[in-house]
């Protein structure tokens, strides 16, 4: 059944207003952000599940933009098409304007106070913890097995100790990620799991019979068509 036009505008200014929580209550954004958007929209609002969220990362990670804005970007699309993705986007965006704008005309007056300069060194600790959470909660779901735990050590070490850009970084575990499972078809590769479809033998069984009663009937066609 089509829904409403009003009902069509509730789901925008819900999306709408999901994202203007979740960007007015996140402070670092990018990283910090993730715990918090899979809190509230895969535990609570059911509307993506974890390896959605990682997918989204990934590609926000190698698309232009700030990863939370892009995040956001994907789960609007997929929730309501164009319009929610433009939903979202502002959602997540406008408690950033908001603050922005209130702090950049007040800061240059307090900037030097001792206890603005606390309350900043406080929200860097807090951003700190979220990011190490959300870093937990990524590594538990996702270094599965030994191939990729090695991806993970090596990508940390580029990652931490090079100058290597981040979308090159992703750009060749994509590339190794193809090309064994590509390799993966052609041999089994221990830690790349992938089920086929199997056969039992009593299928087979069947089948065999099956042809062998086609191929007898064509035959004793063939005899009576020559009688």
């Amino acid at each position: 059944m089509k829904k409403s036009t009003w009902e069509n505008i509730k789901e925008y200014l819900n999306i709408y207003w999901t994202m203007f929580i979740i960007g007015i209550t996140t402070f670092g954004g990018g990283y910090a952000m993730v715990a918090i958007i899979e809190r509230e929209l895969g535990e609570k609002k059911k509307w993506i599940e974890p390896n959605e969220l990682l997918d989204y990362i990934a590609i926000a990670q190698i698309t232009p933009g700030i990863i939370a804005v892009n995040t956001a970007t994907f789960v609007g699309r997929k929730m309501k098409g164009l319009g929610g993705a433009i939903a979202a986007t502002l959602g997540v965006i406008t408690p950033s304007l908001i603050i922005i704008i209130i702090i950049a005309a007040i800061l240059t007056n307090f900037y030097d106070n001792v206890y603005v300069m606390h309350a900043f060194a406080g929200i860097r600790v807090v951003v700190c913890a979220l990011i190490i959470n959300a870093t937990i909660k990524f590594f538990k779901s996702t270094v599965v097995d030994w191939l990729t735990f090695i991806v993970f050590i090596c990508v940390f070490v580029v990652a931490a100790f090079t100058n290597i850009e981040t979308v090159f970084i992703v750009l060749a575990i994509i590339a190794i990620s193809v090309i064994l499972s590509v390799c993966q078809r052609k041999k089994k590769i221990p830690g790349l799991k992938v089920e086929y479809p199997e056969k039992n033998d009593g299928d087979s069984k069947a089948d065999t019979s099956e042809i062998s009663s086609v191929s007898s009937n064509n035959k004793n066609e063939e005899e009576d068509e020559k009688c």
